[in-house]
C-alpha cells in the first residue's frame, strides 16, 4: 500500500480510503512548522539585524512576523488539544499573550525558533491515532471576541484549523518576502522532495 495525497491508494482494481484526522493535519503542521523555521535560519544567513523583521508587518493594521509565528504554532497546538475534547493549558494561553503582544515585545528571531521547536515536539508526542475519535464528533469553537460556532471535528478541521494555520503562516512567509529575504516556491513545497521522480528536478 502506497500514500499519495490525502487520498490511500491500492493496487488495481482501484479502491480508497480518506485520510483520518490525525494523518492529515499532524503531519502538515508538523512539514509546514519546520519549512518556517528554514525560512526564519535563510533570514538569519540574510539579514544583519534578522531580530527586527520579528517587528516587520504586511501592512499597519496586520500583526507582526512575531506574533504571525506564534499564532501558527498556536493553531497547531489548538487541533490536538480541541480534537481529542481537551482544555487548552495555561501555556498554551501564555503562548497567545505573547502573541498578541508582539507588536510591543516581538523578541528575537530564536526565541521564535524556539517555539517553533515546542509545538513540533508536542506534535511529536501524539498518538498515531489521537485526533481521530473527534472525527464527527460536535465541537464548539468559541473566539474571545464572543463569536461562536458549532461544527462537527471533521468541519473544524476542514474549515477552520487548516485555513488558520495557513493564514498565519502564508503571512510569516509574505513579510519575509516582503523584508527582502530571498525565499522560493522550493522552500514552501521542501516536503514534496521526497516525492520527486528521478530525473525530473530542473537542471542548476
Amino acid at each position: 500500500m502506497k500514500r499519495h495525497g490525502i487520498l490511500r491508494i491500492f493496487p488495481f482494481p482501484f479502491e480508497s480510503t480518506p485520510m483520518t484526522l490525525t494523518e492529515l493535519l499532524i503531519p502538515t503542521y508538523r512539514q509546514m512548522l519546520q519549512a518556517l523555521a528554514v525560512w526564519l535560519r535563510k533570514a538569519e544567513a540574510q539579514v544583519d539585524d534578522a531580530d527586527a523583521l520579528m517587528a516587520a508587518r504586511l501592512a499597519p493594521d496586520m500583526f507582526p512576523l512575531s506574533t504571525q509565528i506564534r499564532f501558527a504554532c498556536v493553531q497547531a497546538y489548538e487541533g490536538g488539544y480541541r480534537l481529542r475534547h481537551e482544555p487548552m493549558p495555561s501555556t498554551l494561553e501564555a503562548l497567545l499573550d505573547e502573541g498578541r503582544n508582539g507588536g510591543d515585545h516581538p523578541g528575537t528571531m530564536a526565541e521564535a525558533l524556539v517555539r517553533i521547536d515546542e509545538a513540533l515536539a508536542f506534535l511529536d508526542s501524539l498518538a498515531p491515532d489521537a485526533l481521530d475519535a473527534g472525527a464527527g464528533q460536535p465541537l464548539a469553537l468559541e473566539l474571545p471576541m464572543g463569536i461562536a460556532f458549532d461544527l462537527d471535528g471533521d468541519g473544524y478541521a476542514r474549515d477552520w484549523a487548516l485555513s488558520q494555520f495557513y493564514f498565519h503562516l502564508m503571512t510569516a512567509y509574505a513579510i519575509l518576502r516582503n523584508q527582502g529575504v530571498e525565499l522560493g516556491k522550493a522552500d514552501y513545497v521542501q516536503h514534496m522532495f521526497a516525492f520527486l521522480r528521478p530525473g525530473t528536478a530542473p537542471a542548476g
